[in-house]
């Protein structure tokens, strides 16, 4: 999964993008994008590693785009900026919580100009198919391109009207028709606050938790000097600052959880790992996420509750005598913290 940063220039995006990933971002590289990876931090995994002493161990991980920062006084080449982000499966949208400017009316702006964007995408598309159906086409053809006009021109009007392409309630054969278009209202959201020195405690604003029910903050800035800090210094800085710990690896947990993504975990002597999936994905589709190969050749899925496999002191067999091990099928929706075992004939 790749989550792309945005915001408006001096919202402190590319300063979250080497905090998340400990990658120093490259003048030269953000025009283009810039990606680094964060490991999913996970106490449960640890556990694990520490029981299994294993000879290889991975944590899930997320990368994260790093985008140029769109401009208020030239808003000509705001598209194109967030055409970099059409790759991207979600975005966080970074806030500047460090100025006196207002959040929620931070958050208005910028989603105007996803909709700006997407707009544009959606004419330029409208426009090709009237030339298109002014040829002489096959009957099928034209019906297709007429279906697709059809739900342009009802796209173009939503967001005309301030709807984001998500609240318009498409179909499912609707979103098939304009997936290619990677349109960035209908991306997965979430609002990160990017908190200053004096106001890193404080809850977000009403008007803004009004508007997103996904928010996350952190003194970014503030907890990246602290690190630079011996240990001595550090400690006393951040007792009288009132901060008991970093939020770094909460934040990390945060997004990518955020973006609708569970973990399920393979462990044992040669190698203990969890794994990144989508909420709601299937045993099989589990599999795959290892190796095409086990989806492919699927019989069952050998499942234990993360809580089970701990209280059975991480024995399966102890599992096995409480009736916590359980067989499932293909179709299982894998639960957060699942530790799985898949047979599979290949």
């Amino acid at each position: 999964m790749k989550v792309g940063l945005v915001g408006f220039s001096g919202s402190g995006k590319s300063t979250l993008f080497q905090w998340l990933t400990g990658v120093e971002p490259d003048p030269s590289k953000i025009q283009q994008g810039q990606t680094g990876m964060a490991h999913v931090p996970d106490d449960r995994l640890a556990k694990m590693i520490v029981k299994f002493k294993p000879k290889k161990s991975k944590y899930a991980e997320v990368a994260f785009l790093d985008t140029p920062g769109l401009l208020l006084s030239e808003r000509k080449d705001n598209p194109r900026r967030l055409s970099i982000l059409r790759e991207a499966n979600g975005l966080i949208i970074v806030l500047d919580g460090f100025s006196a400017t207002n959040l929620a009316e931070q958050l208005t702006k910028f989603r105007e100009e996803l909709v700006f964007a997407d707009l544009e995408i959606i004419m330029n598309r409208i426009e090709r198919l009237h030339s298109q159906m002014k040829k002489t086409k096959p009957q099928k053809e034209r019906e297709q391109d007429e279906a697709e006009s059809a739900t342009l021109k009802r796209i173009q009007a939503g967001l005309e009207a301030g709807q984001t392409t998500a609240q318009l309630g498409l179909k499912p054969d609707e979103e098939k028709l304009i997936r290619s278009f990677q349109l960035l209202t209908l991306k997965p959201e979430m609002v990160f606050i990017n908190r200053g020195d004096g106001n890193f405690s404080e809850p977000p604003p009403a008007d803004l938790q009004a508007m997103s029910k996904h928010i996350v903050s952190a003194p970014v800035r503030l907890e990246r000097e602290l690190m630079e800090l011996d240990e001595e210094t550090r400690t006393a800085f951040m007792a009288d600052l009132g901060l008991k710990g970093f939020s770094r690896d909460q934040v990390i947990r945060d997004l990518f959880y955020g973006m609708g993504r569970n973990v399920f975990f393979t462990v044992g002597e040669d190698e203990c790992r969890s794994w990144a999936i989508d909420q709601g994905m299937t045993a099989v589709e589990g599999a795959g996420v290892i190796h095409t190969d086990l989806s492919k050749g699927f019989i069952r899925a050998e499942v234990m509750g993360y809580d089970d496999f701990l209280k059975a002191g991480y024995e399966e067999k102890t599992c096995k005598a409480s009736g916590t091990f359980r067989l499932e099928s293909k179709d299982y929706v894998v639960k957060d913290g699942d530790i799985m075992h898949i047979r599979a004939s290949v």
